[in-house]
């Protein structure tokens, strides 16, 4: 059997539990490569670092094979890893991003790191994984970890490699977790969406759920507050195909 090439990496931050998590059980099936920011990025989407320094330096890190540490985004973070490790001779296989701590959930997966680090895989034609536990203070990794082990030879086989797979988890132990749902994200979220005033002109946004609104039809948000663990796959191409072919008979003229 030859050894896959995963290279893995978060917007927590190359300190966080979750990313520990992920490395030490996907060495068990693979050889795992870490690219990680210095500290926190959540909610850095897909971006990238541009028309500034990005610090990139080698560094130590448990049951990988070798790792990076830099100052970029989470999607920088997958860019870094794919070329300097292709610079050695290196060729990446997958992209696993996480384990995020805190659910990437509904239109939470349009800012999250976690997902634009695993988009960047998958824009460079490589099979990418994003991976969450429901809890901001999440603990118990065990199910993650199972299921994105599981899924690898799935994803790498029967999945394009322009999809990629979004896993979220409870923060419960596995016994507790109800089961798995394959299932789409949730449509419109109403929150407390706003920059609040702490001094001078010194704001910070905030987000908290207003009361929980059920939807008509299954969704992932619904099934996470259930106590499932839940699976998406997401694209990319944003283009609305049907609205396209409607506009094409607007006729406009310059």
């Amino acid at each position: 059997t030859v050894i896959m090439n995963i290279l893995a990496v978060n917007d927590d931050g190359i300190h966080a539990e979750g990313l520990k998590a992920l490395v030490r059980g996907l060495s068990e099936k693979a050889d795992v490569y870490v690219c990680a920011p210095d500290s926190q990025r959540s909610a850095k989407s897909h971006s990238i670092t541009l028309g500034q320094p990005v610090v990139i330096e080698e560094t130590e890190f448990p049951s990988a094979k070798e790792a990076y540490i830099t100052s970029g985004s989470p999607a920088d973070c997958t860019k870094i890893g794919l070329q300097f490790l292709a610079e050695k001779g290196i060729p990446i296989d997958m992209v696993y991003s996480g384990i995020n701590m805190g659910s990437n959930l509904g239109r939470d997966t349009l800012y999250s790191g976690t997902v634009g680090a695993a988009a960047e895989g998958a824009l460079n034609g490589i099979h990418s994984v994003a991976v969450s536990v429901d809890d901001h203070d999440a603990v118990y990794f065990d199910t993650a970890v199972k299921l994105a082990c599981d899924v690898m030879e799935l994803v790498r086989d029967r999945l394009d490699s322009s999809v990629v797979l979004n896993i979220n988890t409870p923060n419960l132990p596995g016994e507790k977790i109800r089961g798995v749902k394959y299932l789409p994200l949730a449509g419109r979220r109403y929150y407390d969406d706003r920059f609040h005033r702490r001094e001078g002109s010194t704001f910070y946004l905030s987000g908290q759920p207003l009361a929980a609104q059920r939807q008509e039809t299954e969704n992932d948000m619904d099934a996470a507050e259930d106590g499932y663990a839940v699976i998406t796959p997401l694209q990319f191409d944003f283009t609305d195909y049907g609205n396209l072919e409607i506009m094409k008979e607007w006729s406009l003229n310059i």
